[in-house]
């Protein structure tokens, strides 16, 4: 671990590298390659509390990311936060190895800020909570969708209804950036969302401060970005907000990149 987050770390100098605990169960592979026998595996021993439960596991990662630390900027993400107890858990196993690597002598980055990935509407909902005692949020919007609307977007049969601008999703995301506002935390969003520029106005306005995506995507999403103006941007999500259903949310969302960006929206 040491290793590898130290060369992640020198190579990316001098920006700061995000790394995320170990994040497995679900639709994810587990540590021997092969998919954890759950009778429903989305909802089970997964992400961070399949780290919590394995304590060895965890503590080896922690160390390998604090010591890296010493390195360069990193700052640590935790996964599938369920609420503020996790949080606190987390931090006293935290705790503990720092005092491991200090009573060894181990030099690491003593303020290493962490964040809490959104991705469980309970978190969502108590967000404020959470914002005191983490340094930034970053939403995962493929499984806050799934928990959200109970759609498994794996599923042939009701993928369809797979659907960002729900009026439930939208207020989760309104919810959760206004919590990290008022808190003065960072906020950003990884997932299909992210990286898709209808939503990037949208996303913009309701003040998301980074969107992580795939690298195909990052003309697009910087295209919108670059060439609205903040107060349409505050606007168009205002409006979208408002709308009662998806339908016609997205019917505003493709409207306004149909008059500003008619050439993006023939290619999307």
């Amino acid at each position: 671990h040491y290793q590898a987050y130290r060369d992640v770390v020198e190579r990316a100098a001098p920006h700061e590298v995000v790394i995320r605990t170990l994040d497995v169960g679900g639709d994810k592979v587990g540590l021997s390659g092969q998919v954890v026998d759950e009778p429903n595996p989305a909802l089970g021993l997964r992400a961070i509390r399949y780290c919590l439960q394995n304590r060895d596991v965890f503590r080896t990662q922690l160390r390998g990311i604090f010591r890296a630390s010493a390195h360069g900027k990193i700052k640590i993400l935790y996964p599938m936060i369920a609420g503020l107890t996790e949080l606190q858990e987390i931090k006293r196993v935290m705790d503990s190895v720092k005092a491991e690597l200090r009573e060894e002598g181990v030099s690491f980055d003593e303020q290493i800020e962490i964040g809490v990935m959104i991705e469980i509407p309970s978190a969502a909902l108590t967000a404020d909570l959470l914002a005191k005692e983490a340094d930034f949020f970053s939403i995962g919007t493929n499984d806050l969708i799934q928990y959200t609307l109970a759609i498994d977007r794996t599923n042939e049969h009701v993928a369809f209804m797979y659907e960002p601008l729900e009026p439930a999703v939208l207020r989760l995301l309104q919810r959760v950036s206004l919590a990290a506002h008022e808190a003065k935390i960072g906020l950003a969003m990884c997932g299909e969302m992210a990286g898709d520029p209808l939503y990037a106005a949208i996303l913009l306005g309701l003040g998301f401060q980074h969107l992580s995506m795939n690298v195909a995507a990052i003309p697009w999403v910087k295209r919108v970005i670059r060439s609205v103006r903040m107060q349409d941007a505050v606007e168009l999500a205002d409006l979208v907000m408002r709308q009662p259903t998806a339908v016609l949310a997205r019917q505003a969302a493709e409207s306004f990149m149909q008059q500003r960006f008619p050439d993006l929206m023939a290619e999307m």
